[in-house]
């Protein structure tokens, strides 16, 4: 869950109800995460569809989306309690605004833990994949996990429910058709016109922000402008804000792309630290 001093939407059935959450909540959880990195994956060029699947455990077949929601499996576990506050950022109450500086650190005030410096931070650790097995200073199966994982929480502005509901309601049941939705959007429908600018980032260490900002200001917006803790919301906010997820979910897939791409490909660069 990206901004943990925020209200998330919470879903009863198809009846939706405001709620306040703390910062372990369900987040985009299984499904969200399971789109965001299908659609990455389906737009990889050859030499990043090679170094994923080559980072990949046998066990998966090469499937990045098996293992999308595994820093969430593990981010309790003593080994990796660590990661806990990378999943989020803990903005001031009614901000509405992301500052790095004043925003991304860990309870004990350690800077870059957050989810934009997490992202910045296994980008710049994939960049050494470049050195082969011989540079052990990282684990780049993990790297990439993080780093898949984090850019659907960094696109995150409601919680699991919304997805579930519009697969339930709208696709039958079935995740594999609103993937294939979503990619038409951006392909051949309502967002192909925007696709391009959505990946467009001169420097892979600052757009995290960039990320961050952008659904900060739709949470503020659409999450719950207007309506009051508790208050039971018809179907027309369901409605309303499922494109808005939708987009996001979209938006994940299309930039994880392009950061693997980027990172695999044969002209990566360092990672600038983050701003």
């Amino acid at each position: 869950m990206p901004f943990c001093s925020m209200a998330f939407v919470q879903a009863v059935v198809l009846v939706l109800v405001l709620a306040s959450a703390p910062p372990v909540a369900q987040a985009w959880s299984k499904e969200g995460h399971m789109l965001t990195c299908q659609i990455a994956q389906d737009l990889l060029e050859p030499a990043a569809a090679h170094a994923v699947k080559n980072l990949l455990p046998e066990d998966v077949d090469g499937d990045l989306s098996a293992l999308c929601v595994w820093p969430d499996q593990v981010r309790h576990w003593y080994k990796y309690r660590w990661s806990s506050p990378l999943h989020f950022i803990d903005t001031p109450d009614k901000a509405c605004s992301f500052v790095y500086s004043r925003d991304c650190h860990g309870p004990d005030g350690a800077k870059d833990m957050c989810v934009a410096g997490a992202i910045a931070n296994f980008t710049s650790q994939l960049m050494h994949y470049k050195h082969g097995s011989a540079d052990r200073r990282y684990n780049l199966t993990e790297a990439l996990l993080f780093l898949s994982h984090f850019m659907g929480d960094v696109h995150q502005v409601w919680d699991r429910e919304i997805i579930l509901t519009a697969i339930d309601k709208l696709y039958g049941k079935n995740m594999d058709m609103f993937r294939k939705q979503l990619e038409h959007n951006f392909t051949k429908g309502t967002w192909s016109d925007d696709v391009s600018s959505w990946a467009d980032c001169e420097d892979l260490g600052s757009c995290p922000t960039k990320y961050a900002t952008e659904s900060i200001g739709l949470a503020c917006k659409w999450a719950y402008d207007g309506v009051h803790e508790g208050e039971t919301l018809s179907d027309d906010y369901f409605d309303s804000r499922l494109p808005i997820v939708s987009r996001r979910i979209a938006q994940g897939g299309v930039r994880l792309a392009m950061f693997l791409n980027r990172i695999f490909g044969a002209h990566n660069h360092d990672v600038a630290p983050p701003t």
